[in-house]
């Protein structure tokens, strides 16, 4: 048995936490509000999903910068600056939409994005507080932040709707903001060892580092989990009111997804200890599968409901799982590059799939839509089946 994790750093991992729960609140409020402000906003509904394009692009750009930054100046001032981006964004989206400018909508929510490519490192900084022994239950407990944001962000982008009189949601674009300022304050607060460590000892060359299969596989399996949840979470809200189902029923849905993609971490980081990473993914990638084969079977309010809980369940065991894979795969001093590297594949390829998502289900349609995603989890599952049996061989002997 593991032993506890020691007072010091058990109080950096929860202003992790903490922080990673008000960020997380505010991306889903934007993921709740945005395809569907989008749409009204837009000259092309095939559009209507560009802002959270944009949000993800924002996300994968910010992750090299953020990295230097950090190697540079240390962990707290890089988070920090992206607090304020968040607070940049929120105002921004809160303006554009009492201006009705889509172009002004999709720059804020590209400042959101930035914000979250800062704050994506938050579950490495736990990595470095906790300790390799605790690596699995510190990433585990910061995504677990996430939970608090299931219900904040899209009762946040409820309470809002009317705070600005004739402005829909422009009152919750600034309760965004209040979020950001709030994780801003906590940040203060955090007192870690400059991610240096990476400094100590030799790094090797990046192609070196990319020839290792088990790097190359927490990658792709990490981006191809939530390249697909974000494509089909980005146009679920779509499809409901598609259907002709209710406004009502996206908050339940988008509530219960994201209580689906953080409230197993309270448990994820005991399941890769006790079965590995490799295994956890690959349950991840077939929860993700039982996702499509539930979204396929109806439209009705349940099928909606059912599918993004299971989809939420599926990106949390494997986007955890490779990334506690990918912190097997370097050196002290390779950690910051690796992380980069990482951030920026998968952010890149997240961003490809949400601007995919809108005019996928534009131009064919919701079934259409979740039909494209079987090849890539497909692929994904025999990858990490692959270097499970690899890593199995080459373990050592008991």
């Amino acid at each position: 048995m593991a032993a506890p994790m020691p007072a010091a750093p058990r109080g950096n991992v929860l202003i992790l936490a903490l922080s990673q729960a008000l960020m997380l609140s505010a991306i889903v409020l934007s993921m709740a509000l945005a395809a569907i402000l989008g749409a009204m906003l837009a000259p092309d509904k095939g559009l209507a999903t560009l802002p959270v394009a944009a949000m993800v692009i924002g996300t994968a750009l910010a992750s090299l910068p953020a990295s230097r930054l950090m190697r540079r100046r240390g962990r707290r001032p890089g988070f920090l600056l992206g607090t304020l981006l968040g607070i940049g964004g929120s105002l921004l989206s809160a303006f554009a939409l009492y201006q009705s400018s889509f172009a002004g909508f999709v720059v804020g929510h590209f400042l959101l994005g930035s914000y979250q490519g800062f704050a994506n490192y938050y579950r490495f900084a736990a990595v470095e507080a906790a300790g390799p022994a605790q690596a699995g239950k510190a990433i585990s407990l910061v995504v677990a932040g996430g939970v608090v944001a299931a219900f904040l962000g899209p009762q946040l982008a409820l309470w809002g709707r009317d705070w600005i009189g004739g402005q829909i949601f422009v009152g919750s674009y600034l309760a965004q903001g209040v979020l950001s300022f709030i994780a801003l304050l906590l940040l203060t607060r955090l007192h870690l060892p400059r991610a240096v460590a990476a400094n100590v000892g030799s790094a090797r060359p990046l192609r070196e580092l990319l020839g290792q299969p088990t790097l190359r596989v927490s990658i792709f399996g990490a981006a191809i989990g939530y390249a697909v949840m974000i494509m089909v979470m980005t146009a679920t809200p779509l499809a409901i009111l598609g259907c002709g189902l209710p406004g009502t029923s996206v908050t339940p849905v988008i509530q219960w997804h994201v209580v689906g993609m953080f409230a197993p971490s309270f448990f994820t980081g005991s399941l890769i200890k006790r079965y590995g990473a490799p295994r956890i993914m690959q349950i991840g990638f077939v929860l993700l599968l039982g996702n499509v084969v539930l979204a396929l079977s109806g439209v009705e309010f349940l099928h909606f409901l059912s599918a993004l809980v299971l989809l939420g369940v599926g990106w949390n065991f494997a986007f955890i799982g490779g990334t506690t894979l990918l912190t097997q795969t370097y050196r002290p001093a390779e950690q910051l590059k690796v992380q980069a590297v990482n951030e920026f594949a998968v952010f890149g390829l997240v961003a490809v799939a949400t601007l995919s998502a809108g005019w996928l289900y534009d131009r064919f349609g919701w079934v259409t839509l979740n039909l494209a995603v079987l090849p890539l989890l497909a692929a994904a599952l025999i990858a990490t089946v692959g270097i499970e049996r690899s890593l199995r061989q080459t373990a050592p002997a008991v």
